[in-house]
């Protein structure tokens, strides 16, 4: 992102959204009937004067971008009694406007919804003034005094539930700034705001971004972030932090989850596509490092099998050796070098390079290399390998599941015929379920994973014990709405798939157990869904399957975070047969701006 900056000039001229106009000096009178902005703003989320043209619309400027959506905030200096109408308004140029922060101007142009991401998106709008004329009256205003967000300001309810004579939308409804957080932010929707020592919640990122909570009190994680535990559980206090200072100028701190962004956080409240509502700081705290460690598990004991899962990330021979070594350490050290490793998201031997190579042996050489360099095991992998652009992902990485395992601790069961196509059966051989192929792919050919990763089963020995494992990688969210949308609650479409390839993982899972009902069987990955969604109940129905993740408490159960969410994608479930384990998270990357992985692996330890 691009956040060089013209220099500011005093110039009357503002380059508009297709041209450029010259804006015509005027007197500092308003005339008696003028539009004020929070006539323009209304006490929806849908300007009532929407398509029309406005004349000399007067405000003082309180923020000026220079990259991206280029243009600046004015804020009206006599503003109404009405909390539900906003004071602020953002002024789109298409070019580096030439205005400064205390020029009190008079703006015409024509009042216009714009609606980040398009309508497709379902997010809400930006009500702004477009192809602007612009006059600068005066300059050194003072600026109106910021709205301080905090717990006491901000409403602990997220979002009102929309309209149903609208399809869900609330758009049209009445702002309630007092009842919904949503609500708030509408209302204050190009104003200026200010947060003071709020707590990081969710990392900055090589966007220049970083979230906050405003209500820390909020289902608090035990390492300072904000837990993400049901779909009534949005966590109104998030806020996302960008600033308007040029990176040349002032680069972005880097700050982890926990840590407080100490001070003062001052700009106007700006909404995008990616995070919803933000503060555009022209202000912007000192990042106060607060210690944030990453974790390590204990070893595995004699007796115990450890079986970890990890999404590495789109990892290729083409990543630079720091990602191999840095991933490789986490196997080695965070999670204690375990006996069997699911990965996900291992790329073909040329990474995104869009040809006919599906092999990852390359990739699966380096990366087993480095673990053994850094003082791992010396692991033996199994895979079956996709069929060319038909498992989703990066456009030519053909990502896949892994399996990793350490030939000392546990021995893989080869049974071969199972290749792209051909999905694994369940037979009995003296007592016990065994595969018909191994290692080999569930239901490969069902419509459930078209485009998306198929899951990968084997069979292993383990102290003379038999454990079937099946590594998933479930589709993502790709088409969901945002909890921010303008639809409440969200439509969440990609769920459908994932429901259903839920379903045909339990039905194996229940032809194993049909074999032998004390089968130990370990089902992970990224399953991409939390663990109090429909596809986590479809995976655990009738009993087959139980999710890990309840053995641990609330405030801890988060592999991945996301608008300052932590919250679970990556599950690890089990067979009723395997009645006692122990079962942790890692947290080695998502809380960290610094990361190998945007996920956390996680590893369970039991007895076969």
């Amino acid at each position: 992102m691009s956040r060089s900056q013209a220099a500011r000039t005093a110039a009357l001229t503002v380059a508009a959204l297709t041209s450029t106009l010259l804006a015509v000096p005027a007197s500092a009178a308003e005339p008696a009937d003028a539009v004020r902005i929070h006539d323009i703003q209304g006490a929806t989320r849908l300007s009532p004067l929407a398509g029309e043209r406005v004349s000399q619309v007067s405000g003082v400027v309180t923020g000026v971008r220079t990259y991206g959506s280029r243009g600046f905030w004015m804020q009206d200096t006599a503003p109404d009694s009405d909390p539900a109408t906003s004071e602020g308004l953002f002024v789109y140029t298409g070019s580096a406007p030439r205005v400064a922060v205390g020029d009190l101007v008079s703006v015409s142009g024509t009042v216009t919804e714009y609606r980040p991401g398009g309508n497709s998106s379902g997010n809400q709008t930006l009500t702004q003034i477009s192809r602007p004329q612009v006059t600068v009256v005066s300059s050194g205003n003072r600026l109106p005094a910021p709205v301080a967000l905090d717990s006491a300001s901000v409403p602990e309810a997220y979002a009102p539930q929309g309209d149903p004579a609208a399809d869900g939308s609330i758009e049209g409804l009445q702002l309630r700034p007092g009842a919904y957080a949503l609500d708030l932010y509408e209302s204050l929707e190009g104003m200026d705001v200010q947060i003071r020592d709020a707590r990081v919640a969710g990392p900055s990122t090589r966007y220049a971004e970083l979230w906050v909570t405003v209500r820390p009190e909020q289902n608090p994680s035990v390492r300072g972030g904000t837990v993400y535990g049901g779909y009534d559980e949005q966590n109104s206090g998030r806020l996302k932090v960008e600033s308007l200072v040029p990176l040349s100028q002032q680069p972005f701190p880097a700050a982890n989850t926990g840590d407080v962004l100490a001070g003062a956080t001052t700009g106007p409240l700006d909404y995008e596509q990616y995070g919803g509502y933000l503060v555009a700081a022209r202000e912007l705290g000192e990042v106060e490092d607060r210690g944030l460690e990453r974790e390590r598990t204990r070893a595995q004991r004699r007796g115990e099998l450890a079986v970890a899962t990890y999404n590495v990330e789109n990892l290729h021979p083409g990543n630079d050796q720091e990602k191999f070594d840095r991933l490789a350490r986490g196997v080695v050290d965070s999670l204690a070098s375990p006996d069997i490793v699911a990965l996900e998201e291992i790329q073909d031997d040329n990474g995104p390079v869009n040809d006919e190579v599906v092999s990852a042996d390359a990739t699966l050489a380096k990366f087993t290399d480095a673990i053994a360099a850094a003082g791992g095991p010396r692991y033996e992998w199994r895979t079956v390998d996709p069929v060319d652009d038909a498992d989703g992902g990066q456009p030519g990485g053909n990502i896949r599941n892994v399996f990793l395992f350490n030939p000392g601790r546990v021995s893989f069961v080869d049974r071969p015929g199972g290749d792209a196509t051909t999905a694994v059966g369940v037979e009995r051989e003296r007592g016990r379920a065994v595969l018909t192929h191994s290692p080999a792919r569930v239901a490969p050919n069902d419509t459930a994973w078209e485009d998306s990763r198929k899951p990968l089963a084997g069979e292993f020995r383990f102290r003379g014990r038999t454990v079937i494992v099946v590594a998933n990688h479930f589709a993502s969210k790709g088409g969901d709405q945002s909890l921010h949308a303008a639809v409440q609650p969200p439509e969440r479409s990609s769920e459908v798939q994932r429901t259903a390839q839920a379903r045909v993982v339990n039905h194996f899972v229940r032809q194993v157990l049909a074999m032998e009902r004390k089968a130990n069987v370990v089902v992970l990955g990224d399953i991409n869904d939390f663990e109090f969604s429909t596809t986590t109940r479809e995976l655990t129905a009738g009993g087959a399957l139980r999710s890990a993740v309840f053995s641990l408490p609330e405030d801890e159960r988060y592999t991945y975070v996301y608008d300052g969410n932590a919250q679970v994608l990556d599950q690890t479930l089990v067979s009723p047969g395997i009645r006692r384990f122990d079962y942790d998270i890692v947290h080695v990357n998502a809380e960290f701006a610094d990361q190998a992985s945007d996920h956390d692996p996680q590893v369970i330890r039991f007895r076969p």
